[in-house]
């Protein structure tokens, strides 16, 4: 059976490294931008970032608007609204300044106010959507991460809570794409314990993903270029880029969890994070990506710690590794190999396992990280039972664009079997 031969491989140019921040205004400038709207969360706007960067625009000549009403884990509800709020607004350009959460906000404000008049469901991915190409080219948008941990700035999707259906998917384009990414690990050096384990746990999960998805030659080739997704599969550049974000991963991501100010160790985790996005940012993620959807969707009354927030969120990273052991388990008879391979980047030790004895491995060394962390220990942690199971699966199970990439066939019991096996650690 004939199957894909072709890699593709995007990714957005990039500032890495203390002090890029002071670059910002050297670029705007440089595109010729004389305005631009700062988009951030309060949180943020209160420790000053997005003051300082005002600033310094202000100093190249550029006018900076700050709107500071990011929600964490936007909706589609309140995208629209905030898009509705800023319709008389000239917008020459974006600045996003914040977590995933912030960057995913202005990338929707960009759509939105770039090509107004269409349903922001038609974007959604299928089948809670219609997956509708964007339209044409978006405005100019500097991503600015204050967190090491959701990639957004290096990648060509959002992910978004769903108001009426209460679950979360995303919209995948490449035009979602910032013009730039300006990773600064100084502007991370606020963030709480929590905070920052739950950013590292979404790359420890990015990184896993993409090594072991579907590789991009088991697939069947797709009817035109324009029918390849961005989400190709394992592929060899990617596989590069998650390895060294596993390496990384393991020497410092405890330690930046456990000491905010080792400015090392905060370096190392916004360097793996960059890998880690631009390596899933191409090859994908699966089953953790697919269960945190509903985990996050569905939540009662979970509010977790270090989180400045008045409503009930699973934060993203917390929702994507609390599956992932048993996940990995599951896909483990796929590529033992991968899977060992992550597990010993991570870590592990591999004296002694062969491929018939080593699919708890991995698993292990992730509840390990988790521990030393102060991660979640089980889906219950965050209020839910077994009775939540079916509601679960359901979520899990419309998230086809990430279950693709799955390395072996998944069914709604195969997913069933993964949120019963990590409901309680």
């Amino acid at each position: 059976m004939a199957t894909e031969s072709i890699i593709t491989w995007q990714a957005p140019p990039l500032r890495l490294g203390p002090g890029a921040t002071d670059e910002i205004g050297a670029e705007l400038s440089r595109l010729g931008i004389r305005s631009t709207l700062i988009v951030t969360d309060p949180t943020v706007a209160k420790l000053g970032l997005p003051r300082r960067i005002q600033d310094l625009l202000a100093a190249e000549g550029i006018a900076a608007e700050i709107v500071d009403s990011a929600q964490v884990e936007p909706t589609d509800v309140g995208c629209q609204e905030l898009a509705d709020s800023l319709r008389d607004t000239e917008v020459e350009s974006f600045v996003a300044v914040g977590g995933g959460s912030a960057i995913d906000t202005a990338k929707m404000l960009n759509l939105l106010l770039s090509h107004p008049g269409v349903p922001l469901h038609e974007y959604l991915n299928k089948p809670i959507g219609n997956a509708r190409p964007i339209p044409g080219v978006l405005k100019p948008l500097i991503a600015v991460p204050t967190t090491a941990g959701s990639g957004s700035e290096c990648t060509a999707m959002v992910a978004l809570g769903i108001t009426g259906l209460r679950l979360k998917t995303g919209i995948a384009d490449r035009a979602l794409t910032p013009t730039l990414a300006v990773v600064d690990p100084e502007n991370t050096v606020t963030l709480p314990a929590a905070v920052t384990a739950a950013g590292g746990y979404d790359v420890l999960t990015h990184a896993v993903e993409s090594y072991t998805a579907r590789a991009f030659d088991r697939r069947p080739p797709y009817g035109s270029p324009s029918a390849r997704p961005i989400y190709i599969g394992a592929n060899p550049i990617s596989d590069i880029w998650a390895e060294q974000a596993l390496k990384l991963i393991r020497e410092f991501f405890v330690r930046a969890v456990l000491n905010p100010h080792d400015m090392p160790a905060r370096t190392a985790m916004s360097y793996a994070t960059v890998y880690a996005s631009v390596g899933f940012g191409n090859a994908g993620t699966h089953v953790p990506h697919a269960c945190a959807y509903p985990i996050a969707g569905l939540v009662r009354d979970y509010r977790p710690r270090d989180y400045e927030v008045d409503h009930p969120i699973v934060p993203h990273g917390e929702a994507v590794v609390v599956t992932a052991p048993a996940a990995f388990e599951f896909t483990y008879a796929a590529a033992p190999e991968r899977h060992l391979r992550a597990a010993e980047l991570l870590g592990a030790s591999l004296s002694g396992v062969t491929e018939a004895t080593g699919a708890d491995v991995l698993p292990a060394i992730l509840h390990s990280l988790m521990r030393a962390t102060g991660g979640p220990s089980g889906v219950s942690t965050f209020g839910y039972s077994t009775a939540d199971i079916p509601a679960l699966v359901d979520g899990a199970a419309k998230q086809q664009r990430l279950l693709a990439g799955c390395p072996r066939d998944v069914g709604r019991e195969d997913l069933g079997r993964v949120f019963a096996a990590a409901m309680d650690y």
